[in-house]
This record gives C-alpha cells, sequence and structure tokens, in this order.
C-alpha cells in the first residue's frame, strides 16, 4: 500500500516529468482518493493539500479582417450563414444550430436565446445584415421550424420535412478548412467566433457590462477576460490618459531618461 510520501511523489511525478494537464491530474486525485476514503476507509488529510493548479489561458481571438476572410472561404450557404450568425450575435455552436424562426424578433431586432448555458434565457442584438441573410438563406428552405434545417444526403436539403437542425460537426470541419485556406495558424474553433464577437464589442466602446448580458454569462468576471485582448481599446486609454492628464504643466530640467 502506498504511504503519503509516496502518494506525494506520483503526483510531482504527473506534474514536472509528465507535465499532465491540470483534468488528468484531478482525475488521478479523486480515483486514489475513492479508494482510500471508500474502499479503504481511511481518511487522509494529505488529499486535501494536493491541489492541481488552476491554468488561466486567454482565449484565442479572431481580428475582423480575419474573421470576414474565413467566412468568405466557407461555400456552403447554410454553414456559411449559421456561422455569420453565431459571429454576428457572439452565441454559442449549439445556440447557433438549432435557432427556431421564433426567435427572430425582427420588430425589436433582437434574437431571443432560449435555454442556454445553465437553461437561462436572453436577448442578444439582431444586426440589420445578419437578419437580412437569414431572411435571404431561409427562403431556400422555407422550413417552418428551424431556421438551419438538417439535410438528407450532401447537396439536397430536405426542405420543409427536416425534423432536426443541420449537423454541427460538419460546420466545424468547414471553418478548420477556411482557416487553413486563410493561412491562419490560429488554434480556431466555432466558439473562437463567439470570443471575436466579445472582443470586438469592447474594442468598439461596448460597456462590458452590456458584454456580460449578450453573451449570458453568471460572472462579470468571466466577461473581463476580454480585456486583456483588446489591442484597440489599450490604445484607447492611453490617448485618453495622456489627454487627461495634459493639463499638468511640463518639468523643467533634463531628465535621465
Amino acid at each position: 500500500m502506498l504511504n503519503e510520501k509516496e502518494i506525494r511523489d506520483y503526483f510531482l511525478y504527473l506534474k514536472n516529468e509528465k507535465q499532465a494537464a491540470r483534468g488528468s491530474v484531478t482525475i488521478a486525485l479523486c480515483g486514489i482518493k475513492f479508494f482510500y476514503e471508500h474502499t479503504l476507509k481511511r481518511e487522509w488529510h494529505a488529499f486535501n493539500l494536493i491541489r492541481p493548479e488552476k491554468t488561466k489561458k486567454l482565449p484565442v481571438v479572431l481580428s475582423r479582417q480575419e474573421v470576414k476572410g474565413v467566412l468568405g472561404q466557407i461555400r456552403r450557404l447554410d454553414y456559411r450563414t449559421c456561422l455569420t450568425t453565431i459571429y454576428s450575435c457572439g452565441l454559442r455552436l449549439r445556440e447557433g444550430v438549432t435557432l427556431r424562426v421564433s426567435q427572430i424578433d425582427s420588430q425589436r431586432m433582437m434574437l431571443h436565446i432560449q435555454k442556454g448555458k445553465g437553461g437561462k434565457d436572453r436577448y442578444v442584438p439582431l444586426p440589420n445584415a445578419t437578419c437580412q441573410l437569414l431572411r435571404q438563406y431561409w427562403v431556400t428552405h422555407r422550413h417552418p421550424t428551424w431556421l438551419f434545417p438538417g439535410r438528407r444526403r450532401r447537396g439536397e436539403t430536405t426542405g420543409q420535412d427536416a425534423t432536426k437542425p443541420m449537423n454541427e460537426r460538419g460546420m466545424q470541419t468547414a471553418l478548420k478548412q477556411a482557416v487553413a485556406a486563410q493561412g491562419i495558424q490560429k488554434s480556431v474553433s466555432v466558439h473562437t467566433l463567439r470570443h471575436s464577437y466579445a472582443t470586438h464589442l469592447l474594442e468598439a466602446g461596448v460597456n462590458l457590462r452590456q458584454i456580460q448580458m449578450y453573451l449570458g454569462h453568471s460572472s462579470l468576471r468571466t466577461t473581463a477576460i476580454y480585456t486583456h485582448l483588446t489591442r484597440d481599446g489599450e490604445a484607447r486609454a492611453a490617448t485618453l490618459i495622456n489627454h487627461l492628464m495634459d493639463d499638468l504643466g511640463s518639468v523643467k530640467g533634463a531628465a535621465p531618461w
């Protein structure tokens, strides 16, 4: 049976030599802890001292020019329309694919996202260009429920008889191919479009609290991560600070820097 030191050495091995991901270390810790506490009926306080370090990775984002280039590379109309909607409304993949006609509020120019992450509803602004794009695409199939109905086979839409929305995997593949065709080396997924949406809104001056509501985040701390990704915002902040401090006057004498 392993003693306390051997268990500590094992987790140091996972971290330093194997460089295991935080999730893998957590699984190993939970498994060993369950074995000792529930199978052997032994409670070791050492397990409470072992905690995998939290990683703070910033999400990948695309510039507005990169987003436009990638979307322009996608030839299938349904994929391009759905991905454009996901980006321009800050949606999650599932929220975009399962959009229903009834969720469009064209009077207020809003999308009613229902049962999003955590079962929460929210409203997000529907840009005029996106609304027009959705109308043009819907005319191609006229499905009474789905904005993006599934297909029976390649090249043939099911039209009004589709019983479910289109497949997510095919659209993900199409996006990765478009990213590669644009020569972009970043690790891009459909969720990257949502990250890019939030970053671009922040750069444009949209209030962080408002962005939180559009994304459906429970905590403002989750949304605040995008403040680390805004280049335009930092430049504007520096310009504003310089403007605010201009009237402080100059200091006589040469500085050493």
